[in-house]
């Protein structure tokens, strides 16, 4: 495979030129704006030999291709009988209203996704506490059960300032005023106040009774509404009365409104919610379990998941349970039997050693790998997962089975989340989501790959005639024995994984693994003793291959490619030789993130198929040059 080719082939399957209105390139991936998302063969475009990957986000068109994506670029322009630069960047994106429903689903995932370590932690030290409290191993009446209580419960109790500052963050307006928002109606006094249902007014107007703690509805809207006001008073303030004046006049206005009018709506929406998804499994358990457990996997894929995490936190910090996590666990497991049987099934060594992989890897709650890259990969199996799912959530519901707390992956891992009355329900539905997907798959089949497709596909293309500034790693390397490869942080911060960041191409581990480093400086310096072998023209993203062998990309931020290089200052060019601590690129974090991108970098290995596993350092917070992980041979 040569990449003119292979341009020929993308060029053809997103729906000839006269369909793209515009097409740019990132460090790993082509970005088209076509006229018609709907004349792109995305299917086919997926299966395609030296594609990755294709995701629509934010009215773009993306073809994941890697590291070799400029030589790819270049060739499709060429290919291409007028420049795709003959439009602004902006006319179509512009001219495209955003789906609404996207934008619900994008605004829930961008408000939780970050607490969830907060209520994930607190969550697992209740299914801890209530462990211990079972085998008597606790005295419920000590101090240290207490403690620990109060650890467990803080972050449920104080949900409104967590959540204050994260909407806060999320919508661009100020996190500090957001979390004095949550803490002002979380005051002891406020609260002694509404806690005996007498009558309450402010200015005369009735303020209604409301438990505002562990909700999430009221502070949500509160928040939305603050990020107007906000932004509104600091347009006709001046500048030198902006630090008083702007959240003074935020607080006066919306913690009244809140609780005179968005708190009352809001507790009553998030109590509705909760209690309808109680009545319907109370009264329809068996057919609801059929339903939603069939269904979670579909919901992940479109993102509409997200949609359940308000409920989810509002169950468990409300009523003590919930019914939706159990469901969700058996989607995750069925998506791990499915992958195993592929393995089971599969005469290719290659897709029984990935299918193999993955499901263990399913198993322990992260699904990706296995949904993406084996089940929907060959369909079949995915359908197969879907009724596993169905089964198994159908057979739980009957059973009224909960989760009592929320924490952990909804896999193994996340075992303590289910621990309670009903454990053993639980445990009897995993084993049925595991063995009915896998079984199933191994019975209807799928259309296996033979081993010299599997090969070619795999073999990365090399552009021979490549310049330095658009070099393949796998040409810089094609000589280099693969070691192991200790990598080193490149920028201080605190390490998150993958999955945390907001992009599929890196959550779902498409174009390699490692981490994701939040930045707390503005500066990236070389992990390993190597070469860059390619700079991106926006100085975003950073290519590097080590002396060991080992291809790695360093991505600061998500969608940062649409600044231009605005904010970015790079230290070297392509071809460089570099050692550990080399300085690479300076950024302006806090202007990035005042332009509303978030500057969370994963710094990945690209040619993972040459390595056994990812070993953490174990770290959570790091500076640069601190062991961040190894990659093992």
């Amino acid at each position: 495979m040569d990449k003119q080719q292979l341009s020929k082939d993308i060029l053809k399957l997103v729906g000839g030129e006269e369909n793209i209105d515009q097409v740019t390139h990132c460090m790993t991936r082509l970005r088209f704006n076509l006229n018609d998302n709907k004349k792109a063969d995305k299917a086919t475009l997926k299966n395609t030999p030296g594609v990755m990957g294709v995701m629509e986000n934010g009215g773009q068109f993306q073809v994941i291709i890697g590291n070799d994506v400029p030589v790819v670029y270049n060739a499709l322009v060429g290919n291409m009988s007028k420049s795709p630069d003959a439009k602004p960047a902006a006319s179509s994106e512009t001219s495209k209203k955003k789906n609404p429903l996207s934008a619900v689903f994008d605004f829930i995932s961008g408000v939780f996704t970050p607490i969830l370590p907060a209520i994930t932690g607190a969550g697992m030290l209740k299914g801890i506490v209530a462990l211990l409290l079972t085998f008597g191993w606790i005295d419920a009446t000590s101090s240290t059960y207490i403690i620990l209580s109060a650890i467990g419960d803080g972050a449920f109790y104080f949900l409104p300032i967590i959540l204050g500052i994260s909407t806060a963050r999320k919508l661009g307006s100020n996190m500090y005023i957001g979390a004095a928002i949550g803490a002002s109606v979380m005051h002891p006094t406020i609260t002694a106040l509404l806690a005996p249902g007498e009558n309450v007014s402010f200015i005369g107007l009735p303020v209604v009774a409301a438990t505002y703690a562990s909700s999430v509805i009221p502070i949500l809207i509160a928040i939305w509404l603050a990020s107007y006001v906000e932004k509104a008073i600091d347009k006709v303030t001046h500048a030198s009365l902006k630090l008083i004046v702007v959240p003074t006049v935020t607080l006066l206005i919306i913690v009244p409104v809140m609780m005179i009018a968005v708190g009352p709506l809001g507790v009553i929406i998030g109590n509705g919610l909760t209690d309808g998804i109680n009545w319907l499994f109370n009264n329809a358990g068996l057919f609801a379990g059929l339903l939603v457990g069939g269904a979670f996997s579909l919901l992940i894929i479109t993102g509409m998941h997200y949609a359940l995490v308000p409920i989810m936190i509002g169950s468990i910090a409300t009523l003590g349970y919930d019914y939706l996590i159990p469901l969700m666990m058996m989607a995750n497991f069925a998506q791990a039997g499915s992958a195993l049987g592929v393995s089971l099934k599969s005469k290719n060594k290659q897709i029984k050693s990935l299918s193999a992989s993955t499901g263990v890897t399913a198993l322990m709650g992260i699904t990706e790998p296995a949904m993406y890259g084996v089940n929907m990969r060959f369909k079949k199996p995915f359908v197969a997962a879907l009724i596993g799912a169905a089964i198994s959530g159908a057979f739980i519901s009957f059973f009224q089975t909960k989760a009592y707390v929320m924490g952990g992956l909804a896999g193994l891992s996340g075992i303590p989340m289910i621990i309670g009355p009903t454990f053993v329900y639980a445990l009897i539905g995993i084993i049925i989501a595991v063995v009915v997907s896998a079984v199933l798959t191994y019975i209807i089949g799928f259309e296996d790959v033979p081993e010299a497709v599997s090969a070619a596909a795999a073999t990365p293309a090399v552009e021979p005639t490549a310049p330095a500034a658009t070099t393949s790693a796998s040409k810089v390397t094609e000589e280099a024995k693969v070691q192991n490869q200790d990598v080193f942080s490149p920028i201080t911060g605190e390490v998150k994984p993958l999955s945390e960041v907001p992009d599929p191409a890196f959550s779902e581990e498409i174009m390699g693994k490692g981490f994701a480093i939040q930045p707390s400086e503005g500066r990236v310096v070389s992990p390993i003793n190597g070469t860059v072998f390619s700079l991106s023209k926006s100085g975003h993203a950073i290519g590097l291959v080590s002396d060991n062998g080992a291809e790695m990309l360093i991505h600061i931020g998500i969608d940062t490619v649409k600044l231009k290089g605005q904010f970015f200052s790079p230290k070297v060019q392509a071809g460089a030789k570099v050692a550990v601590g080399d300085v690479l690129m300076e950024f302006d974090r806090e202007e990035i993130e005042k332009a509303g991108y978030t500057t969370i970098t994963p710094v990945i290995i690209t040619n993972m198929h040459q390595y056994h596993s990812i070993e953490s350092s174990g770290r959570t917070t790091v500076k640069e040059q601190e062991l961040l992980f190894t990659a093992k041979a």
